[in-house]
């Protein structure tokens, strides 16, 4: 397992993060058909992160309605895990109540759901604090300056955003820098083999700010085990909630580049589209969730595989995105000067 920095900060974060997105579900809602596991089975998954040199833990006050915030606490102080050797993440912005205030990024909202997600887990302060998506009734700067109020409250540690677009986080940088509030660390996005839209403005974006990046369901629902093909999915995660959306037919050439490696490997085809993003320069840890151990222990083992050049050209072609304005003119306009670059070396 390697650490890496989260983005300009000076914490180190394992390359792999448990996700718990799987923990509390119950009843027969969303949460239900991503995972209902309990506190037993959740210890068991914690137990093998850690054996298996994980030191960072992302969870969220929506997920499971606060349930999986609740057993993640707990599982922490079940296995004894000293506070200092782990780095916990949990996101607001989601609804967690009624009325018109109980969601969003207002300052009203944010100090009190992460008091709320402190209560639930336990801790007198979370490590990672994130925003689970952009709110259009709220201004930036109040959303800035609450995060601010929690780090300089001792109730975090660092800030961050999920689900952002690149020219939406380049202005709260510049707000932050502007008027000297905590800025974020991190992103938490979705980015696959099947989906890589932010290579076009966000991974860039996110390397010249030096923010880090913490990807969200790098399987893509599943679909990159391998045990999906065509257009329906007949049992597993996404016959019952197909989510993020796939590309099917891109989906299959893209499984089908994989087999081979994994084959000549002994491993999984997961185990690949895993490694895959770990070898992408804008990740800093991606995020694995499970229902078993040994699900996740296949998972965890991703960082064993070094892919070959070769390999890696393999996958990037099959999987490549049709580029998009203004990135093909951007191209073309900047060959000369990248030649001049690269004559330099």
């Amino acid at each position: 397992m390697r650490y890496n920095k989260l983005g300009r900060t000076g914490l180190f974060v394992s390359e792999l993060c448990l996700g718990t997105m799987t923990f509390g579900g119950s009843g027969d809602g969303l949460w239900s058909k991503i995972g209902q596991l309990g506190q037993e089975e959740a210890d068991a998954l914690l137990r093998t992160a850690i054996e298996r040199g994980v030191n960072f833990v992302d969870t969220a006050d929506v997920y499971a309605d606060g349930r999986s915030e609740e057993i993640t606490g707990q599982a922490i102080r079940n296995l004894g895990v000293k506070r200092d050797e782990i780095v916990v993440a949990t996101k607001g912005f989601g609804a967690t109540g009624e009325g018109p205030n109980g969601r969003g990024a207002s300052r009203y909202h944010l100090i009190d759901a992460c008091k709320a997600s402190l209560k639930r887990l336990q801790l007198d302060h979370v490590d990672l604090y994130q925003v689970h998506g952009f709110d259009p009734a709220t201004p930036m700067e109040e959303t800035l300056r609450a995060l601010d109020t929690l780090v300089q409250h001792g109730h975090v540690r660092y800030v961050g955003v999920s689900n952002w677009a690149a020219w939406q986080i380049a202005k709260a940088l510049g707000i932050s820098e502007r008027l000297g509030l905590h800025r974020f660390a991190s992103l938490q996005a979705y980015y696959t083999l099947v989906g890589r839209d932010l290579e076009r403005d966000i991974a860039p974006m996110l390397l010249s700010e030096e923010v880090g990046l913490m990807v969200w369901s790098p399987l893509a629902g599943g679909f990159l085990s391998g045990k999906y093909s065509g257009d329906a999915a007949t049992d597993g995660r996404r016959a019952a909630f197909d989510f993020p959306p796939v590309n099917a037919e891109r989906g299959d050439a893209v499984i089908a580049a994989m087999r081979p490696i994994a084959e000549a490997r002994g491993v999984s085809v997961a185990r690949i589209a895993l490694a895959w993003l770990l070898h992408q320069r804008a990740v800093t840890s991606v995020i694995v969730g499970a229902k078993r151990p040994e699900q996740l222990a296949d998972n965890l083992a991703a960082t064993e595989i070094d892919l070959t050049g070769e390999e890696r050209a393999a996958l990037d072609a099959v999987s490549k995105p049709a580029s998009e304005y203004p990135g093909w003119m951007l191209e073309r306009q900047g060959q000369g000067q990248r030649d001049l670059l690269a004559a330099r070396r």
